[in-house]
C-alpha cells in the first residue's frame, strides 16, 4: 500500500501490527527487509578470526589494556572501545573500531546487501541491522571478554585539548566490560554508586574517570571553536504485553553519552586528517552552512540577541549558550527549531587531499564517519580506505585505484557518497514513519485534547508541529497561516490514522 499523504482517514478492515507496518515502510523506501540467501550463507560460513593475527606481523596485541565500551543497556552491536592514559600534562587516547572488512569483502553477498540500505534501521518496534546478526552482534561486535580484530586510532592530545599527533594500525583487542549510559552518568553526577562492574575494579573506575576528564577538555575546545551544543531528546517506544504501544518515553543526552560523543569526534577527525594528509580521498561527512540562516537570525532576535547576516557558527554557538542560561525551560524547543533550520548532513568526496565545506555543527573541516562500521556503510568504506592506505588489505578490493593508495576510484566514492546520503534519508524517514504510527496508536483515544506545540516544519506541503507529551509530531490542517519554524502555539488533536502514521491537529 502506498503511504503517501492522500486521504487521511483509515480504510475499513483490521490495522496491521506495527512490525508489519515497519517492514512495509522499509520496502516502500527501497530498503531490503530480509538478507538474501547468499548473504545468509556467507554469514553462516564465517569463523571467528578474533584471536588470529593476519600473518603479516603488523597486528599489534593490545588485549591487556583496560578497554571499555559505554552504550545503551540493550545494545549488542558494539562498534568501538576506548581507553585513555595520562601522558605528561596531556593524554593518550586509543579508540578501537571493529574490523568489519575482514569478514565482509567488497562485492561479497553481505557487502552487496549492506550497500543497499547503507545503515541499520532502528524503528523501535523492529530493527533491521545492516549486517546479519552472526556478524553484527557476534563476530564483529566488540563484546566483553571476546578477543576481536580492530583498527586502532591512537591520538596524543595536549592538556589544552589539541590533537598533537595520531597514528592508525590494526590490532587485537578485548573489551574488559560493557558499561551502560544511564548507570555511568548517574555515578559521574554523584546520584548513584559506581555500577557493579566498576565497584570492585579500581583500574576500570579510574579509567572511566579519565575518559570523562578528557571528554570535558575536548568539549571545551570544540565549544570555543564554535561547535553547536543543543538540548535534544531521544524517544523510545515501549510496548505492552498486549502488543500495543504502552508509552513513548524521551530522554536527554547525559554525561556518559557526551564522553563517547567527544572521543568519537576526535577519532573521526583524526581519521579524516590521516587520509587527507596523504593526498587521498576522504569520505567526508558534511553539514553545510544553513540555507535558512535568516530564520535563525529572527529566532535569536526574540531572545534580544543579534546574529550576523551571514552564517557564523561561532556566533550561533555563543547565542545558544546565552539562550540556555536565559531561558533554560525553553531551550529544548529552541534547539529543535535550530536543528531543523540547519538541515541534515550528507556525504561528499573531493579529489585526494581536498576537503569539502566541513561540518557546520561541529565546527570542523576534517570529518569522516569511521567509528561504526557494524551499522553504517560509510564507516566500512572509510575502514577500507584506511587499510588500503596502510597496505594491510587482506584481499583485493573492487575499483582498486592502486595498491596502498585508495581502495576505490574517485568516481566510485562520489557515487557511493550520493547513494549513502539518499539511503540515510530513506532510513530516517522509515524510523520517523513507524514512530508516527506508534504515536497515532497511543493517541487514538485522545482526540479533542489540546496540547502546547512547536512548529517544526513549514513549506508548500504543509505545516508540522511537535507536542511534548507524548513527544510526537503531526500535521497542522488548519490555522497555519503565517506560522514559521520555531513558533509556539496550542493545537487540538482532530484525527489519527495508525496504518499511515497520520496525526492531525487544528490550531486551538
Amino acid at each position: 500500500m502506498n503511504m503517501k499523504r492522500g486521504k487521511r482517514t483509515s480504510r475499513p478492515g483490521p490495522v496491521p501490527d506495527l512490525a508489519t507496518i515497519a517492514r512495509r515502510a522499509m520496502r516502500e523506501k527501497g530498503l531490503i527487509v530480509d538478507f538474501p540467501a547468499a548473504a545468509r550463507q556467507q554469514a553462516a560460513r564465517c569463523r571467528d578470526l578474533g584471536g588470529e593475527p593476519d600473518g603479516s606481523g603488523r597486528v599489534a596485541d593490545l588485549r591487556d589494556l583496560p578497554w571499555t565500551s559505554i552504550d545503551n543497556d540493550d545494545s549488542l552491536d558494539l562498534d568501538q572501545l576506548e581507553v585513555v592514559f595520562a601522558q605528561g600534562k596531556g593524554y593518550r587516547l586509543l579508540v578501537a573500531v571493529a574490523d568489519v572488512d575482514i569478514y565482509v569483502p567488497a562485492h561479497s553477498p553481505i557487502d552487496e546487501a549492506a550497500r543497499v540500505n547503507t545503515t541499520s534501521v532502528y524503528t523501535g518496534v523492529k530493527n533491521f541491522p545492516m549486517l546479519p546478526e552472526r556478524l553484527s552482534i557476534d563476530l564483529t561486535s566488540l563484546l566483553a571478554g571476546k578477543s576481536r580484530r580492530a583498527m586502532v586510532v591512537e591520538m596524543h592530545i595536549s592538556a589544552e585539548g589539541q590533537i598533537v599527533r595520531s597514528r592508525i594500525f590494526p590490532s587485537l583487542v578485548q573489551n574488559r566490560v560493557k558499561l551502560c549510559y544511564d548507570a555511568i552518568a548517574a555515578w559521574l553526577e554523584g546520584e548513584a554508586r559506581a555500577p557493579e562492574p566498576l565497584a570492585h575494579d579500581r583500574e576500570l573506575r579510574l579509567q572511566v574517570e579519565m575518559q570523562d576528564r578528557l571528554a570535558r577538555v575536548l568539549r571545551r575546545v570544540r565549544m570555543a571553536a564554535g561547535a553547536l551544543e543543543f538540548a535534544t531528546l531521544d524517544t523510545r517506544i515501549e510496548m505492552g504485553s498486549d502488543g500495543r504501544v504502552k508509552r513513548i518515553v524521551s530522554r536527554r543526552q547525559n554525561r556518559a553519552e557526551r564522553i563517547i560523543e567527544e572521543l568519537m569526534v576526535a577519532c573521526n577527525q583524526s581519521t579524516a586528517a590521516f587520509l587527507a594528509g596523504r593526498d587521498l580521498p576522504v569520505f567526508s561527512r558534511v553539514v553545510r552552512e544553513p540555507e535558512h540562516w535568516s530564520r535563525i537570525v529572527e529566532l535569536a532576535a526574540t531572545y534580544h540577541s543579534r546574529l550576523p547576516a551571514k552564517p557564523d557558527a561561532r556566533a550561533l554557538s555563543g547565542f545558544l549558550r546565552k539562550a540556555r542560561l536565559a531561558k533554560p525551560d525553553a531551550f529544548m524547543d529552541l534547539s529543535l527549531a535550530v536543528i531543523k533550520l540547519i538541515g541534515r548532513g550528507e556525504y561528499h568526496v573531493l579529489p585526494g587531499g581536498r576537503i569539502p565545506a566541513g561540518h557546520f555543527g561541529l565546527a570542523l573541516n576534517h570529518y569522516a564517519h569511521s567509528t561504526a562500521p557494524n551499522r553504517r556503510y560509510p564507516d566500512l568504506v572509510t575502514q577500507r580506505l584506511l587499510k588500503s592506505a596502510l597496505g594491510v588489505c587482506a584481499r583485493p578490493l573492487g575499483g582498486l585505484a592502486g595498491a596502498k593508495t585508495s581502495a576505490y576510484s574517485l568516481a566510485a566514492l562520489q557515487s557511493l557518497a550520493r547513494h549513502c546520503t539518499q539511503q540515510e534519508d530513506a532510513a530516517n524517514k522509515v524510523e520517523r514513519q513507524v514512530k508516527k504510527c506508534a504515536a497515532a496508536e497511543l493517541l487514538e483515544d485522545k482526540r479533542g485534547s489540546v496540547f502546547p506545540a512547536l512548529v517544526t516544519g513549514s513549506s508548500e506541503k504543509g505545516t508540522w508541529v511537535r507536542i511534548k507529551n507524548p513527544p510526537v509530531e503531526g500535521k497542522l490542517l488548519r490555522g497555519d497561516e503565517r506560522l514559521k519554524v520555531g513558533d509556539h502555539l496550542r493545537v487540538r488533536l482532530v484525527a489519527t490514522n495508525v496504518e499511515r502514521g497520520f496525526i492531525d491537529f487544528d490550531r486551538a
